[in-house]
């Protein structure tokens, strides 16, 4: 059967245990070559009535699923395979009421199954942005009233910000890659919004921004700056900064359409599942496909494990 290149195709495919099975294990090891996640020895014989293999070297079991964003989760690839096929597709995302009913577990299991799909979705490359051509910078204050949170996400909602309880996310986009990084941030301080640029774009790069004054620093560190005034103008020839406009509503979108109740503390993982389909959207150059989404993800669930704790932060000091 050929791979997969839309959703009622995607359920039929992965619908059999076994092809889900092998389509992941090619993903991970895509020269054939399994190898032990814990020493990374390539000796080892597998079990196929339990899908593990025993390693000769640090004569240890593992399965496909250690050392992955997979890692003791109970749940079988057949329907972690479906839930990234949804939340790498879904424009608006996909809540976890609707992935539990979908996949038939509970809501709990399926929140977690989606942060730790996010954590597969984050982009970790570090190239530096506007070597090629302009760079929008914007920030965006998203977030409930801390009043409707309890305890616990009121603290660090009031630790991240003061701005009325709102979430700052501090976003970047390279025209010229047609790509978006965003970072939260505690506010919008000319010393933490300096950090973030300088950490994340190129010298001598042309910075698009509005007029605020935590920006007025850019042309003694030798960037081209230039700004748009949003009480009289939004556009002057190609100084705007409406491409990162388009992401925030983007985002914004799926807060408020589909996962409704976000807490600040979890907006970073919102932000990169909604960068991830931003920066892998289809365009006339680069008609990427919803199964080159799908294979894109699932080919970083390497080294990304993700526990419970470290998601709630319960347990933690």
């Amino acid at each position: 059967m050929k791979k997969p290149v839309t959703l009622q195709q995607a359920i039929v495919y992965f619908g059999d245990a076994e092809r889900a099975f092998e389509y992941a294990k090619w993903l991970r090891w895509p020269d054939g070559k399994v190898t032990c996640p814990r020493c990374e020895s390539d000796s080892n014989s597998f079990v196929k009535t339990r899908r593990l293999w025993f390693c000769n070297g640090c004569k240890k079991q593992f399965t496909l699923k250690v050392g992955t964003v997979f890692e003791d989760s109970p749940i079988g690839l057949d329907k972690w395979m479906m839930a990234f096929w949804m939340l790498t597709n879904c424009k608006n995302g996909i809540s976890s009421y609707e992935l539990h009913r979908s996949l038939g577990v509970s809501q709990k299991s399926a929140w977690f199954m989606l942060h730790r799909i996010r954590e597969a979705m984050r982009d970790e490359r570090t190239h530096k942005f506007g070597e090629g051509g302009p760079v929008e910078s914007d920030e965006a204050f998203i977030g409930p009233n801390t009043k409707k949170m309890h305890r616990g996400a009121r603290l660090r909602s009031i630790e991240l910000n003061k701005h009325q309880g709102r979430a700052i996310v501090m976003g970047l986009l390279d025209r010229e890659l047609r790509q978006v990084r965003t970072k939260m941030i505690p506010n919008v301080k000319r010393e933490v919004v300096q950090d973030v640029i300088l950490n994340q774009v190129g010298k001598n790069a042309t910075i698009y921004t509005d007029n605020a004054p935590n920006y007025d620093w850019l042309k003694k560190e030798g960037f081209v700056h230039e700004t748009v005034n949003h009480v009289t103008e939004y556009v002057r020839g190609q100084v705007h900064t409406n491409g990162m406009e388009n992401f925030w509503s983007l985002l914004k979108r799926g807060l408020k359409g589909t996962y409704v109740a976000v807490e600040p503390f979890h907006l970073d993982r919102y932000a990169d599942e909604q960068v991830f389909r931003y920066n892998n959207r289809a365009t006339k150059d680069n008609p990427l496909t919803d199964e080159d989404r799908f294979t894109l993800a699932m080919s970083q669930i390497v080294g990304r494990r993700l526990t419970y704790t470290q998601l709630t932060g319960q347990g933690a000091d």
